[in-house]
Order: C-alpha cells, then sequence, then structure tokens
C-alpha cells in the first residue's frame, strides 16, 4: 500500500500562477513550479486539466509565477486555492502587474516574480505540465523567506486543494476532543480545535474569518 505522506517529504516551493491578459486573466495556487533549462532558461508549471487556468495558458500561451515569502495572508489563499476563475474574478482588489507577454503578476505578498511563454504543453494524467521560456525575472521583497509547502502544512496548518498534484482525500474525523468541539471550514478544510486553540468556537467574534483561506466564520460546521 502506498504511503502518500512520503510526497509531502519531497521538497516544494508555494507560488501564485497567473495567466491571460488585463482583458482575461486567472490565477492559481501551484507547488509545482520548477527551472527544468538553463539555456534557454525554461520553466515547468504544473496545473491541473479542470483548473480554468489551464484553459487561459492555452489561450494565452503565458504564465507568471510570483514567489510567496511564509507571512502570505489567507486570504491570498483563500481566493486563488479554493475559488474557481469561472465563478469570479480572483484577481480583483489585488495588486497586479502586467508583464511583457501581458499575462498578469501578482505583487502582493511577492519575494521575486518570473514571466513565461509558454513552448510546450505534455499530458501527464491528471495535470498538463507546461514548458515556458523566462522572458522576465524581477526582485520585489529582497528580505522576507520564502514559502514552502512543507511550512504551509506544519505551521500555518494548511491542505491542498481537490486540483493539486499533492491532494490526498482524508476522512472526517467524527470524534469531539476531550475538552470541546471540532469545526471544518467547508471551503478549505482547516480544523478549528476548542481544545488546541483555548477558545470555544461560539464565543469567536463574528468578523473571525479561516485563518488558512479567509472565508467567514458562517463557512464552519460542527464535526
Amino acid at each position: 500500500m502506498k504511503n502518500h505522506e512520503i510526497l509531502f517529504k519531497i521538497t516544494y516551493g508555494l507560488y501564485a500562477v497567473c495567466s491571460g491578459d488585463e482583458g482575461q486573466g486567472n490565477g492559481f495556487i501551484s507547488n509545482t513550479v520548477f527551472q527544468v533549462a538553463s539555456k534557454p532558461a525554461k520553466f515547468a508549471l504544473g496545473c491541473n486539466k479542470d483548473n480554468y487556468t489551464a484553459e487561459i495558458i492555452e489561450k494565452y500561451g503565458n504564465f507568471s509565477v510570483s514567489i510567496l515569502h511564509q507571512d502570505t495572508d489567507s486570504e491570498l489563499f483563500g481566493s486563488l486555492g479554493y475559488k474557481s476563475g469561472r465563478d469570479l474574478n480572483k484577481l480583483e482588489g489585488m495588486n497586479i502587474k502586467y508583464g511583457e507577454t501581458g499575462a498578469p503578476i501578482i505583487l502582493d505578498d511577492c519575494i521575486v516574480y518570473i514571466e513565461c511563454k509558454v513552448t510546450d504543453k505534455f499530458d501527464v494524467g491528471s495535470h498538463w505540465l507546461f514548458i515556458g521560456e523566462l522572458v522576465d525575472a524581477q526582485t520585489v521583497d529582497e528580505s522576507s523567506v520564502p514559502l514552502t509547502y512543507d511550512f504551509y502544512r506544519k505551521e500555518k496548518k494548511g491542505k491542498a486543494p481537490k486540483n493539486a498534484p499533492t491532494y490526498v482525500e482524508e476522512p472526517d474525523d467524527e470524534s469531539s476532543t476531550k475538552n470541546g468541539e471540532r469545526y471544518k471550514c467547508a471551503v478549505c478544510g482547516f480544523i478549528y480545535d476548542e481544545e488546541k486553540e483555548g477558545v470555544k468556537f461560539d464565543d469567536l467574534p463574528d468578523e473571525w474569518k479561516c485563518p488558512l483561506c479567509g472565508t467567514e466564520k458562517e463557512n464552519f460546521f460542527k464535526i
């Protein structure tokens, strides 16, 4: 039997990936971006075939990658990681610039960004693997530490969205803790454990939001 926990030991970064132009753009959170060649510099990007961004990349032939820092706002993960661009403009309200290819580039919580034009596409099963030649690369913040997928999981208690290549479905634990209840975010799956947090869920202020995806308190349910 495969031990999927081993997959989390592979080192990853965590990135905001965008594609399109000023008229139509979309983005998602990715942990599968890596350099595959140096002359010319080329990068590989894994994108689920069901992602709206995959359609945009195929249409416009470009993508940008914003490398995020460790203190990235949870609302960025909520907007890009757990919602669909088919239902709303995921980039609305963000600090965006448009690159040489026209691709939107997210500057919020960004350390550096790269911009690529697509040169190849490979079918790898659930995902497309896009290969992009580097067009531009710029530094935004030299002082911050890059966010890794390991830090995201262990420190931020983050979970992979269903379209991520590292997603593993986890059964709900229906039991309550010894000294409190547990509540689950319906958007991202984050578990609020009253025993661990030391505050009853009902006592949290109405404006409290999920620390992982930024959704409202009303989107939690008891498990």
